[in-house]
């Protein structure tokens, strides 16, 4: 009994590895140049924005569903039309550091149908007095 546990959950594990590779290989991936920008030092109530740029390094079609912020101190917009594979794109994210002090970041998750499905980029800053 003990021996067909072990045969049966090496076949549910190994299954599982192929399935997940397929998924990565077939479908879109995100690969951005840098997913975090230090704008270092800022004044309180400064505006900062950084681009994202990103391919779709996978082989279908990337769909991006949506982008949230963790606060709304930081706005993203991204592309809302399918990024074909081999394809680049942009995401636009702009933080305001209005009533924030010290150490900011800001993280930003982009939710699509990528082999990842949940990426994070971030702004990181230091928000100094006025």
């Amino acid at each position: 009994m003990k021996r067909l546990l072990t045969v049966v959950l090496a076949v549910v594990l190994s299954t599982a590895f192929v399935i997940a590779q397929e998924k990565t290989v077939n479908g879109p991936v995100i690969t951005f140049e840098s997913d975090s920008k230090d704008f270092g030092d800022i004044k309180q109530g400064d505006k900062v924005e950084n681009v994202f740029k990103f391919e779709n390094t996978g082989k279908t079609p990337l769909i991006i569903s949506n982008v949230a912020a963790t606060c709304g101190c930081t706005v993203p917009s991204w592309p809302k039309e399918p990024i074909a594979p081999g394809k680049t794109a942009e995401i636009k994210v702009s933080f305001n550091s209005a009533g924030k002090m010290g150490k900011q970041n800001s993280v930003v998750r982009i939710y699509s149908n990528a082999s990842e499905p949940i990426e994070k980029v971030s702004l990181i800053s230091n928000v100094l007095p006025k």
